[in-house]
């Protein structure tokens, strides 16, 4: 195998050292993809010491981590420290992406900016809406929040940085003033803000390829270049099956004593980062798209953005939780058996989502069905 797997594995802070809690997991990676909020709340608390849900939720409420729409037109976890800047760094493709669609909901410039002060006012002072309030809030003044015009009217109000999320309500998300969960957030100059960029994600993410950086970032193949390079000596370049590759200069894989075995969740950064997700498929181990729930014909690989079981950072399985009041059931589907090792990692990775959720877990495991002669 290319070692690229144990390279990610330790960038990506699965490996190795842990990082102290889920605000310096944010930082690190720079922003998180968290459209499923269970899900990306177990993302982060697998690159951190000991953070259970309990601990995500409170630090969500409180602010320290807020949740918006950024580099590409869906959500993620980032800190109000960096939230003005990657804002002004990628809204601008963000909202030439959506222009059609706006076309389409008939939001036009009139209506999006009436709609961003009706948002203001309702929420200034320190408070904050749910989406159905702010429905009503809309419907009062005479735009209409049907089907999806609201939701990109929401979205329209956080690219131009505006809104964020607020504190949730009885399980529903809700929004508020950017200005007041971020006061003071810094902004940077262009030039400084693709540096930064390329820093967080090659020193997190590497080793990745340009198009790679590009498909996370919504950034121009020109940009990405330049970020590469104004960041330097930070980053390395390696020429991995002929293809060049960029890394933190200082990572180098962890040496766990057993196998390393986790629990991804939908839509984990090891998985949904990179544009070439080649590097998740074992060389010697059958891939069966249709067992992941995101599967689809047209892109079959799309699966792996899935829950999907690695070990030593290779799909092995899917997986599945259901979370019970006394106890948490993980049911892992394999693609091929596992060695006596391999299973008790996957029993100890077990272990720990059931430590996340404060229960203990109760897992299954269904063996791959034997190939046909």
């Amino acid at each position: 195998m290319s070692g690229i797997p144990a390279l990610r594995l330790s960038a990506q802070r699965l490996a190795g050292e842990p990082l102290p809690d889920a605000v310096e997991a944010v930082r690190w990676l720079g922003a998180v993809q968290s459209q499923d909020y269970p899900a990306a709340k177990w993302a982060l608390a697998q690159r951190t010491r000991a953070a259970t849900d309990a601990d995500l939720d409170r630090l969500y409420d409180e602010g320290a981590i807020l949740r918006t729409h950024v580099m590409r037109p869906t959500w993620h976890f980032v800190l109000p420290q960096d939230i003005r800047w990657l804002l002004e760094l990628t809204a601008a493709r963000l909202r030439a992406t959506l222009a059609g669609r706006h076309r389409q909901l008939e939001l036009d410039a009139a209506t999006k900016s009436k709609a961003h002060r009706l948002f203001v006012r309702e929420l200034g002072g320190g408070r904050a809406a749910t989406r159905v309030e702010l429905a009503a809030t809309l419907a009062r003044a005479g735009i209409s929040p049907e089907g999806q015009r609201l939701p990109h009217l929401l979205h329209s109000g956080e690219l131009e940085g505006l809104l964020t999320s607020g504190p949730r309500r009885g399980g529903q998300f809700t929004w508020a003033l950017l200005e007041e969960r971020a006061p003071g957030a810094p902004r940077m100059q262009r030039e400084e803000a693709l540096a930064e960029l390329a820093r967080r994600y090659f020193r997190s993410r590497g080793p990745a390829q340009l198009r790679d950086f590009t498909w996370w970032s919504g950034l121009t193949m020109a940009d990405a270049r330049i970020g590469i390079a104004l960041a330097g000596n930070t980053l390395g370049r390696r020429v991995i099956d002929e293809h060049d590759y960029w890394l933190a200069q200082e990572i180098s894989p962890a040496r766990p004593r057993r196998p390393a075995a986790h629990l991804l969740p939908n839509f984990d950064e090891f998985t949904v980062a990179y544009r070439d997700r080649s590097a998740l498929l074992h060389p010697d181990v059958p891939f069966d798209p249709t067992a992941f729930a995101y599967f689809r014909d047209s892109t079959p690989e799309g699966g792996l953005l899935s829950n999907v079981l690695t070990i030593e950072g290779v799909v092995r399985g899917s997986w599945r939780r259901t979370v019970r009041p006394k106890v948490i059931s993980v049911d892992v589907r394999l693609q091929a058996p596992l060695e006596p090792r391999e299973r008790q990692a996957v029993e100890a990775a077990a272990d720990r989502l059931g430590r996340f959720y404060e229960r203990p877990a109760d897992l299954w495991i269904t063996e791959a069905a034997p190939e046909a002669n």
